[in-house]
């Protein structure tokens, strides 16, 4: 078994916070400079993306060497993961619906916040709406939805493996 050290750790936890925020910067420069609007659902995986950053940062800075509080941090990473993967895979779902079963395209999500509470906001959200099926971008064959998804299935396990690693004395 390949052991850790708590150096090592953090710097993986660092490197999955960089990622998360170059993955944000991302989304920003698509909606801004080559002018791509997000949908409800890319918004809700912005948030998860940002929040996952934020855990990843938080575990980088802490850099315990409890084997118990890591743990923590990668039940943690888990969970906040859980929802991003779950929207972008919900995303990637409508985009593969074929044309005429997508959903009606419903009100902006700026007039739901202000006239739905945000819970009634979420769950209209994530049933997803025909703006969600449009795919603006592709790289690879892949839209965007899709690279979230892959990207954040694949911090989240590299964030749980990193963390539940016993470290080294030496």
């Amino acid at each position: 078994m390949i052991e850790y050290s708590s150096q090592k750790r953090q710097f993986v936890n660092a490197c999955g916070a960089l990622i998360c925020s170059l993955l944000l910067a991302y989304a920003l420069y698509a909606e801004y400079v080559l002018g791509f609007e997000p949908c409800p659902l890319c918004i809700f995986e912005r948030i998860g993306v940002l929040f996952l950053g934020f855990i990843f940062l938080l575990a980088a800075l802490h850099n315990p060497r409890s084997f118990f509080v890591n743990r923590l941090y990668a039940v943690l990473i888990a969970l906040v993961a859980a929802f991003p993967i779950y929207v972008a895979g919900r995303h990637v779902y409508i985009q593969s619906l074929p044309p005429g079963t997508v959903p009606s395209c419903g009100a902006s999500l700026d007039y739901m916040l202000n006239v739905f509470p945000v819970l009634t906001v979420l769950k209209k959200v994530l049933t997803g709406a025909g703006e969600c099926a449009r795919i603006d971008w592709a790289f690879l064959g892949l839209a965007m939805p899709a690279w979230v998804l892959i990207s954040v299935l694949s911090l989240a396990a590299l964030g749980i493996w990193i963390n539940t690693r016993r470290v080294s004395i030496i």
